[in-house]
């Protein structure tokens, strides 16, 4: 997959991403916004990346510090201020979108795997996400386990289930790939 990288988010890449997340969510109502996605980003573009692919943009993950078992609400824009509680030992995997004509390759798993290094290097303790359109089996097999008594904001809506799954530490010694 030499045509295929992992780097973070340039100004030039927010009207695609916007469209893929339209295209992603909008049918299910679960579609942010541009204002809401870039704020998601604003509160930590170290952990939010974009996936090059074939010569274009095919997907993205954005990630931000939030407390464990707590999560953003997609019906309001972060405001730059992390919600209080141990705001240094979660991050919150908020969206992860593979565009259509890249699905199917593991691009979703490699993504996953970039933000596990990144959240490790960061001394991370715990990663956590909410499953939303059925997808809990999926990140079941990641290594995530659903905590369905952390009660989500209703903009999510009845089907989504909370999920976290510790981080192991970086282990010293060993080198970080880069992408």
């Amino acid at each position: 997959m030499t045509d295929t990288r992992i780097r973070r988010f340039r100004e030039e890449d927010w009207n695609e991403v916007v469209a893929l997340e339209e295209r992603a969510y909008a049918a299910s109502g679960l579609s942010e916004g541009r204002e809401a996605l870039r704020s998601r980003h604003r509160a930590s573009p170290s952990t939010c990346f974009v996936l090059e692919h074939a010569g274009g943009l095919g997907g993205y993950l954005l990630a931000l510090p939030y407390p464990l078992f707590r999560c953003p609400d997609l019906s309001v824009a972060e405001d730059g201020a992390v919600p209080e509680g141990d705001q240094g030992s979660n991050l919150h995997t908020h969206d992860l979108v593979i565009a259509e004509r890249a699905r199917g390759r593991g691009l979703a798993r490699r993504m996953q795997r970039h933000l596990e290094e990144t959240g490790q290097a960061a001394r991370y303790r715990t990663l956590s996400l909410v499953a939303v359109r059925g997808s809990e089996a999926l990140w079941s097999r990641l290594g995530y386990r659903a905590r369905p008594e952390i009660v989500l904001p209703a903009s999510y809506g009845t089907e989504a289930v909370y999920m976290a799954k510790p981080l192991e530490p970086a282990a010293a010694g060993r080198p970080q790939q880069h992408r």
